[in-house]
């Protein structure tokens, strides 16, 4: 499996005119047009969502990160400037 690129067990993916989305499961768990990346959990922050997450930004060149430390969710977003996650958060996309 590569870590870097979405399976597509349970999960979808859309990408069209510089906007897009990820589905896994019934939750569109990252968003994106060109000027703004929104996250979702739909209230599963699991393993398998957050590797979703990271292998979207990674195969669609979105900018992000998002970690996890002492039972938290962080988010480096593309400015650099890393925060806690908030389902439903929205961020400003980068230039690429």
């Amino acid at each position: 499996m590569a870590w870097n690129k979405l399976s597509d067990y349970k999960t979808s993916a859309i990408e069209s005119a510089g906007k897009g989305m990820v589905q896994y499961h019934s939750t569109v768990i990252v968003e994106w047009t060109a000027k703004t990346i929104t996250l979702r959990s739909g209230g599963w922050e699991t393993v398998t969502t957050k590797r979703k997450m990271n292998q979207a930004s990674h195969q669609f060149v979105l900018g992000f990160g998002v970690s996890q430390r002492d039972h938290v969710w962080y988010v480096k977003r593309p400015d650099g400037k890393e925060v806690p996650f908030r389902d439903g958060m929205k961020m400003k996309r980068e230039s690429v």
